[in-house]
């Protein structure tokens, strides 16, 4: 699904965000990114959404060279991949409806479409009571949970997580992985970057470790516990 060949990412002042990066993602794999701060796991992620692009090397997706991808193919692009961040980035004079919407009016999907996908993630994300709140009424995790199901409501093939626990205690950081697996188990490819190694070792899944801007283990973490 993801190939990325001898990728390096330089930012201004030569500073580089990934070196000579090479790794490979089948579909409806599981991926925990891993490593210290800075050491290139939110830079890996921006460039599969095109956030960034890549300095050198080639990224494809589904065959297809990203790097090289016009403007205008970007939105299209994205609309496949559901993007989950650290900081929800809700719109707060929004209700949770109207934030879990907003992709789907975007891409321009049917009211009757909307109203029925949307109710569908917040069922699966346990906030099908909510709909009508806005995100300063709900908990930090029940907001992690809107953003989560604003990520899948459209169905994308790929869901991309940057550091999604960072701001939840143990239990919930434990919920929000649960819900990752459950996505997984009917087929959506996963890419989470986690510095929480700890609730690593309770889950399954491949774990990619990064230092310095490069790969430095690439292998399965155990079975969960």
């Amino acid at each position: 699904m993801i190939r990325f060949d001898n990728v390096t990412k330089r930012y201004d002042r030569g500073r580089e965000a990934l070196r000579g990066v090479s790794l490979e993602v089948a579909p409806g794999e599981l991926i925990f990114l891993t490593g210290h701060s800075g050491a290139g796991k939110s830079t890996l992620l921006k460039l599969i959404a095109l956030i960034e692009r890549p300095t050198r090397g080639q990224i494809l997706f589904e065959g297809r060279n990203i790097g090289r991808m016009p403007d205008r193919a970007i939105p299209r692009h994205r609309r496949q991949i559901g993007m989950v961040f650290q900081d929800h980035k809700l719109l707060e004079d929004h209700t949770v409806f109207e934030n879990i919407a907003l992709p789907m009016i975007i891409a321009g999907y049917s009211q009757r479409e909307i109203r029925g996908r949307v109710r569908a993630a917040l069922d699966r994300v346990g906030l099908l009571d909510k709909e009508k709140n806005t995100p300063a009424m709900l908990s930090t995790g029940e907001q992690q949970r809107v953003g989560i199901a604003r990520a899948v409501v459209a169905r994308p093939k790929l869901l991309i997580a940057d550091e999604p626990t960072g701001n939840l205690d143990p239990e919930l950081s434990l919920d929000i992985m649960n819900l990752f697996h459950q996505f997984n188990e009917v087929g959506v490819t996963m890419l989470i970057a986690t510095h929480d190694l700890v609730l690593l070792d309770r889950l399954g899944g491949r774990r990619i470790v990064l230092a310095e801007g490069e790969i430095r283990s690439d292998g399965n973490a155990r079975e969960p516990a």
